[in-house]
């Protein structure tokens, strides 16, 4: 029994940043009955990606060790706004922006989880039952004074910037949340502290057993500085083709590829930190690693099949140097300006014609398979070609 408990805590802290607290979560494991476990999802927009799977993976460690996720979508919270890290009040969402929102959510997820051992719950369930009495007397509980030492309520209100009333009410609802599940852990990603904290004294004051806090860290992206964001361009979308997966995720760099196993895979960590030995060691080559991540998170989202396809795309365009089976276009026959910066810049594919001009220089732009380093060259009459560094491509209507 003990060595069970030391395994199970073992998974469920992997890659955790914090647990609040250990010891309540090794007695809790000793329990013998499957744990609630309370992980909340406000749909304010229609797309999760892989910073969004780090918390949707340590659900899957609980649910591999028999426990019930309970994955909770605020619809009602959700059209409040969650202020945590926020600088200003967030816009409000209608009910069917957030319905719509929450049945990608459930699709998406179910990617990862298993929708047999895993309950969906609304949180207007218990919320549009509240009166007026009841949030008045949830609003009792908590002072103004502690929610401003939250971080991002302390520096809005030192630099004099707007703090609506709801935005109290948020960390208080989602605490409330706790109760009406009764829950034994929650889990939340590291700028929900606050948040999840409030499960636990919302808990106590009702006597009921506080639940445990796991939170988990903020991935970051592709570009390895921000975090994974869609707005920064540097995310890997659940729902993006397998093709992309894959490709984007051998853009990855040599040192962000082990926190990607750690923290998004089933691998076995012990296996991780040898492997990452013997690439330090050369006895192993990043790219064979990467490989192996690549295929690892495509196979977890898309199924084996699709990710034998997205390795195989891969390998035909940037392996083999082959070109892409679809392209995008560009008929410049009607247009007066048929130079490359020219056309690279209002394709796309490039910010700047100075961007252009260094890429030439630096020989990592060809026209038909053909190196172009000038970087006055223009598009005669014809189809071509333009190929700008290993991704990016275009098919010139001249």
């Amino acid at each position: 029994m003990a060595s069970d408990v030391q395994y199970a805590k073992e998974l469920i802290c992997r890659g955790a940043e914090e647990v609040i607290e250990v010891e309540e979560l090794e007695a809790k494991l000793r329990q013998d009955r499957p744990l609630l476990v309370k992980t909340g999802f406000d749909p304010t927009a229609p797309d999760l990606h892989l910073g969004h799977m780090v918390l949707i993976q340590k659900m899957k460690n609980f649910q591999d060790l028999g426990h019930r996720i309970l994955f909770l979508i605020g619809d009602f919270t959700g059209m409040i706004g969650d202020p945590s890290g926020k600088s200003e009040t967030r816009k409000h969402l209608t009910k069917d922006e957030v319905r719509s929102n929450a049945e990608t959510y459930k699709r998406q997820v179910f990617k990862v989880l298993d929708p047999d051992r895993t309950e969906i719950m609304f949180n207007s369930t218990w919320m549009d039952e509240f009166t007026a009495y009841d949030f008045l007397r949830l609003c009792s509980r908590y002072t103004v004074a502690r929610m401003l030492e939250r971080d991002d309520f302390h520096k809005r209100f030192q630099d004099n910037r707007p703090i609506a009333i709801h935005e109290f009410i948020y960390p208080l609802m989602q605490g409330y949340d706790s109760i009406a599940m009764q829950a034994d852990v929650e889990l939340g990603g590291t700028d929900q502290k606050f948040n999840l904290l409030m499960g636990r004294t919302l808990q106590r004051q009702e006597n009921m057993e506080p639940q445990v806090i796991l939170t988990t860290p903020i991935l970051e992206g592709l570009d390895g500085v921000q975090k994974m964001s869609k707005s920064l361009g540097n995310y890997v979308a659940l729902e993006d083709t397998p093709e992309d997966t894959y490709g984007k995720l051998m853009s990855l760099s040599d040192e962000l590829m082990y926190r990607y196993f750690e923290l998004l895979t089933d691998r076995n960590i012990h296996e991780v930190r040898a492997m990452q030995d013997k690439v330090d060691r050369g006895e192993l080559h990043p790219k064979t690693v990467k490989e192996d991540l690549a295929w690892e998170i495509t196979s977890k989202l898309h199924g084996r099949e699709a990710a034998r396809k997205g390795q195989e795309h891969f390998h035909r365009v940037f392996n083999r140097q082959e070109l892409p089976q679809e392209m995008p276009e560009m008929d410049v026959r009607e247009s007066e300006g048929t130079d490359l910066p020219e056309v690279a810049v209002r394709a796309g594919l490039c910010q700047s014609r100075g961007e252009v001009k260094r890429l030439c220089k630096q020989g990592a732009v060809s026209v038909d398979g053909k190196k172009v380093m000038d970087p006055g060259y223009s598009f005669g009459s014809g189809e071509y070609v333009l190929r700008i560094g290993k991704k990016r491509f275009l098919k010139v209507l001249a």
